[in-house]
């Protein structure tokens, strides 16, 4: 392994200037106007993929963005990988706030600011990174690799179960390895063992034909903008609990060892809050912030739209109202069960005074493994040579549907092998990559091969 460690190590100059390239690319899957975009970025990962040393790389086409895919099998008797991820990113909006412009990355104090450089491509890029330096230098890789690469992970991967279940056989592996999740802190790297899921949903409301004068027919008519508050109020008591019917029958209970470990994690409450800038911190009684944040469940309200928000004002009564609602889900939680159990909650409080319609975007479910499984247990070891430090375990608040879409469908375990940091803006204007965690990002990925080399199947 010295010659591959050494090979990244003098090379890290060339790795930015390249990921430079590869965030220069604005693909961003919500927009049509960008759909040139996201196949540009495509073809660029698949040049990428070749000239890094790996074969059969070939565009697969899907009703949305395409999936990337390459393999190297050259290694007999080895396990294999099969790593995901993803090139598409959030749009940039609101632009304004950006410093720099999101798609030409700059670099300040040691971070990399572009749109994509945590959110996911910096971390995809690492992997290119660490495949290339063992390939440069041995010809060969240890493990066996498959890599598919989606363009639609910001658009709820609408897509992908059915391209997986396509594609059975020529994604059969050992172990997945994804690398879109974060560490616990700056500078205490973590493998994350759990995620919650998601089912996102829209209301809407519509009271009359048009906006009415509110003078005129204030009185005679309902106002959706306000019964759609009085509908969202009636999804959560005081206590932060949800009061959907059902809604918590299948949510498995923190076992108290877990408890136990959180409590000793280095979190401080005091500076989480302000650097959130949060004037206090609420949720579910009963639980403290990291249990409510990975392990119990939400509901959240996503956006607002009705009546007139511009400058000024006009006394109207708005025809329509709409909220974009999501809930996170835990394990054992199904999203399709919550989400007819939200519909069917909405349905009974909204009065027959509006015309209701609720859609349903798009949800994933909530996975976790063991984290004593040889496979975790050797990511802990990679992270330990790459950054010199041993890993938390953590769970993760988020959600990437995927993981378990990997478990039902190819029966793999999980190992999720992320760098990003909570405080680097993924989502949101000034998104930024800690360069030090990148770098120690390849190392680390690169002795990952070897250790999962190292496990008997």
């Amino acid at each position: 392994m010295n010659n591959v460690i050494d090979f990244i190590n003098t090379r890290r100059d060339r790795y930015l200037d390249e990921l430079k390239a590869l965030l220069a690319i604005p693909s961003i899957s919500a927009l049509p106007e960008h759909k040139g975009d996201v196949l540009r970025c495509a073809e660029w990962c698949a040049n990428e993929m070749r000239r890094i040393g790996l074969e059969n790389v070939r565009l697969f086409e899907t009703p949305g963005h395409p999936v990337v895919y390459g393999d190297w099998l050259g290694a007999p008797g080895a396990p294999t990988i099969l790593f995901y991820g993803h090139y598409d990113v959030q749009p940039v909006d609101p632009v304004d706030l950006w410093e720099s412009p999101p798609f030409e990355a700059t670099v300040r104090d040691g971070e990399l600011y572009a749109r994509g450089a945590a959110d996911d491509k910096g971390q995809v890029f690492m992997h290119f990174k660490a495949i290339e330096a063992h390939m440069k230098q041995n010809g060969r890789l240890p493990v066996n690799m498959k890599l598919i690469l989606e363009g639609e992970e910001e658009v709820g991967s609408a897509n992908l179960d059915a391209f997986v279940r396509d594609h059975q056989s020529e994604l059969a592996a050992d172990v997945v390895v994804i690398s879109d999740t974060g560490m616990f802190e700056r500078g205490v790297p973590s493998i994350t063992y759990g995620l919650r899921g998601l089912v996102y949903a829209q209301i809407d409301l519509r009271g009359t034909k048009s906006d009415l004068h509110s003078g005129s027919f204030g009185g005679a008519v309902a106002n959706p903008a306000y019964v759609l508050a009085q509908i969202l109020t009636q999804m959560k008591d005081r206590g932060g609990r949800i009061k959907i019917p059902g809604f918590y029958d299948d949510v498995r209970a923190l076992r108290e060892e877990e408890r136990e470990a959180w409590k000793r994690l280095p979190f401080n409450e005091k500076k989480y809050k302000k650097d959130l800038g949060a004037p206090k911190l609420v949720g579910e009684t009963g639980y403290s912030t990291l249990e409510r944040t990975w392990a119990r469940p939400t509901f959240e309200v996503n956006g607002l739209l009705s009546g007139f928000t511009g400058e000024g004002s006009k006394t109207v009564i708005p025809a329509v109202a709409m909220a974009k609602v999501s809930m996170r889900l835990v394990p054992d939680q199904d999203p399709d069960t919550i989400a007819k159990l939200f519909e069917e909650y909405v349905k009974k409080v909204a009065p027959r005074s509006v015309e209701l319609k609720v859609t349903r975007m798009h949800g994933g479910k909530p996975w976790m493994t063991d984290f004593d499984n040889p496979y975790v247990q050797a990511a802990g070891r990679a992270i330990r040579t790459g950054f010199g430090q041993e890993p938390l375990f953590i769970r993760e608040g988020g959600s990437i549907p995927v993981v378990a879409t990997f478990q039902e469908i190819l029966g793999l375990p999980s190992v999720l092998f992320g760098i990003g940091l909570p405080d680097e803006n993924a989502h949101a204007p000034n998104e930024h990559l800690d360069l030090s965690n990148f770098y120690n990002g390849v190392l680390a990925s690169a002795v990952l091969y070897q250790e999962i080399a190292g496990v008997t199947k």
